[in-house]
């Protein structure tokens, strides 16, 4: 097991606030995921949760705020993992390529554990209100800002290959990351550790400056 492996825990993070809000986002998640965003009702949910719409409208105001709600905890949690990883590489004086691997190791793991809330999100993104895509999307560029500059260090570090734009590097890694829905499975040959160690690895070397590379 990798080094960035000690860091995926992602079961010992606690997500949760009060029951209440757990059972209407559980709730919310299932139907969003096997019945639609826009075709599932408030009320739908609150039966589902076995709460009433008051209870429920005392932590979301809205169906919006639901789906939000489901994908802040990703948004939330991995950044929060990002800025631990970082912050624990340069207190050990890790090396760059060490620190982006475990970077890359852990969004993948946390990405597959969270599929659910990630693909429903994807799936319906575009039904958010305005300012909630503008958050999404300031929250991702805060994350994409972070992962650059972990590359951008191991370009000047001469780790790294320099001849590529660092917004492709990482449109590279992501788009194998968003994709995960589509073809992994806990059922199949692979664990997700298993997925992140090797995606990773996969990254790293396509990023990698030869030797006697200028």
């Amino acid at each position: 097991m990798s080094r960035a492996a000690e860091v995926v825990t992602v079961k010992d993070v606690p997500m949760r606030t009060t029951n209440v809000q757990d059972q209407v986002l559980r709730a919310a998640l299932d139907l969003f995921s096997t019945q639609g965003y826009a075709t599932t009702s408030v009320q739908e949910i609150v039966a589902a949760a076995g709460v009433t719409k008051g209870a429920m409208y005392h932590y979301f105001s809205s169906k919006d705020d639901l789906l939000f709600a489901i994908y802040d905890r990703l948004l939330s949690l991995q950044k929060a993992r990002l800025d631990e990883i970082v912050a624990r590489g340069a207190e050990r004086g890790d090396a760059v390529e060490d620190v982006l691997r475990a970077v890359c190791e852990d969004v993948v793991a946390t990405s597959i554990e969270f599929m659910p809330e990630g693909t429903v999100f994807t799936r319906s993104q575009h039904m958010l209100m305005p300012d909630r895509q503008a958050e999404v999307k300031r929250r991702r560029r805060e994350y994409h800002e972070e992962f650059e500059a972990l590359l951008r260090r191991g370009i000047d570090e001469g780790v790294f290959r320099g001849d590529v734009p660092t917004a492709m590097l990482i449109a590279h890694f992501f788009s194998d990351v968003h994709y995960l829905s589509q073809w992994y499975s806990p059922d199949g040959p692979l664990t997700a550790a298993q997925v992140a160690e090797q995606l990773t690895e996969l990254f790293l070397r396509s990023i990698g400056r030869a030797p006697g590379e200028d």
